[in-house]
This record gives structure tokens, C-alpha cells and sequence, in this order.
């Protein structure tokens, strides 16, 4: 199997080769379908990026399903990502792991997808904070301190809870309110 670099996939969507419409992300080398997203999923990640948009302000950009460069062969897309404050707003260079505060992955039929396949992943990169947020299951994963490849610390949020990603502690976000009943 024929694996591609970070550049040979922008070249490729430059190309035309690659549509816009085509909802895909690379992994590994691999360029991987993504999952159709279901009106659940749009809306989990829509009141996100409206309560996260509110909250941080100038502290951080939110980043709603855009790319992050985690190695030469992996750019994947996540739902949500905060990112520390640029003034280039990421015009030049791709954001990386170090840039990241915060990233979301809202799941639906890609739980395991986004537990077995981009969470480890995300791991090895060094991303300090993952929060899985599981529509089926009506909880949020937050996976917090990676080392070996995997995240030390996890904790789940169900309805009653309150969450605030590590990096901004002062913002505090109701699980319920995310998921409803």
C-alpha cells in the first residue's frame, strides 16, 4: 500500500484529485473516509464551538473540523480544537501539538474509530488534552497526560457534571447542557 506525506495530500487536493466536498483526513500515510455527519453531531459540535467562542475570547482560537499536523504521514481533522492565540491565526504554518490546548472529538459511529485509532495517535504526538465526547453513550472522555503512546489519566463526565479543559480552568462547561436528555 502506497503511503503519502502531508505535502503529496495537499497536493493532491490542490490537484483537484482531492474534492472539498470529500470528507477525509490522513492517517499514517492513509487517506481514510470520514464517518457522514448526522444532525447529533452537528449540533454537539456547533454548541461547542458557541460556548467555547464565548469563553476564551482572545486566549485561544477555536478551530471547528480543521486539520492538525501530527507527524509527516497524519493530519487529521478533529471535530473542535483550541489552539493558543497566534497573531498569523495559523496563516503560515500548520498548527502542531504544541499548539494545541485542547481537542475534541465528537463520536457517534466512530467511537472506536476515535478511541482505538486517532486517540493513541494523538497520544504519541504529544496532544496534552483529548476529550471524546460519545453521543450513543450521552458521556465526555476527557484523556488527559500522555506518555507511551497513551493517555495516563481519563476521566468521564456524564449528566450532573461540570468539565474544564486543563489548560483554561475557568471555564466550566455543564455535560448536560452538551448532551440533553
Amino acid at each position: 500500500m502506497r503511503r503519502f506525506t502531508v505535502d503529496e495530500y495537499f497536493a493532491m487536493a490542490e490537484a483537484g484529485i482531492l474534492k472539498r466536498e470529500e470528507r477525509v483526513e490522513l492517517i499514517d500515510g492513509v487517506i481514510v473516509e470520514m464517518a457522514p455527519i448526522g444532525n447529533n453531531h452537528l449540533g454537539t459540535t456547533d454548541l461547542y464551538t458557541m460556548l467555547f467562542a464565548r469563553a476564551v475570547g482572545d486566549r485561544a482560537i477555536v478551530r471547528v473540523q480543521g486539520s492538525i499536523l501530527l507527524a509527516e504521514r497524519s493530519m487529521p481533522e478533529p471535530d473542535l480544537v483550541l489552539l493558543r492565540a497566534r497573531q498569523d491565526f495559523y496563516r503560515y504554518r500548520a498548527a502542531v501539538p504544541d499548539d494545541v490546548l485542547l481537542l475534541i472529538e465528537v463520536a457517534d459511529s466512530s467511537v472506536d474509530y476515535d478511541r482505538n485509532e486517532k486517540l493513541p495517535r494523538y497520544a504519541r504526538a504529544g496532544v496534552p488534552e483529548v476529550w471524546i465526547t460519545v453521543l450513543p453513550e450521552r458521556i465526555i472522555e476527557a484523556h488527559t497526560e500522555p506518555s507511551g503512546g497513551r493517555y495516563t489519566h481519563t476521566r468521564v463526565f456524564v449528566s450532573g457534571d461540570t468539565i474544564s479543559p486543563s489548560a483554561l480552568p475557568d471555564i466550566e462547561l455543564v455535560v448536560s447542557d452538551i448532551l440533553p436528555e
